[in-house]
């Protein structure tokens, strides 16, 4: 299994992104695709899951109502769509495959490359 990340770039706060990842490989209905961020000097924390059917979103408390993750049913693609980006959400953000229906990194099993996302005036 392999995961791209991509879509980071430069926002000012208030902005907006979306991020996607694209995956190949073998993925099975039941693994949940998840966003995770590391920003410097912090360790990587949970943003975002969904099930690889499409069901099931679940999120960080810090993002609830400004991030919307989603998945295309024909596609292998998982997006992150933020909206109202503050300084705070800087960070290279990953996406990731695993077994669980977890926001825990532990519980996933393939990561992508990151992208990253800097909020600033």
């Amino acid at each position: 299994v392999q995961l791209q990340a991509s879509g980071g770039g430069l926002v000012q706060p208030g902005g907006s992104l979306r991020l996607s990842c694209a995956t190949s490989g073998r993925i099975f209905s039941s693994w949940t695709i998840g966003w995770f961020r590391q920003a410097p000097g912090r360790e990587r924390e949970f943003v975002a899951g969904i099930r690889w059917t499409g069901n099931g979103p679940f999120y960080a408390d810090s993002v609830k109502g400004r991030f919307t993750i989603s998945r295309t049913n024909s596609g292998r693609t998982t997006y992150l769509q933020m909206n109202n980006l503050q300084p705070e959400d800087t960070a290279v953000y990953y996406c990731s495959a695993g077994p669980e229906y977890s926001g825990r990194s532990s519980q996933y099993k393939y990561w992508g490359q990151g992208t990253q996302v800097t909020v600033s005036s």
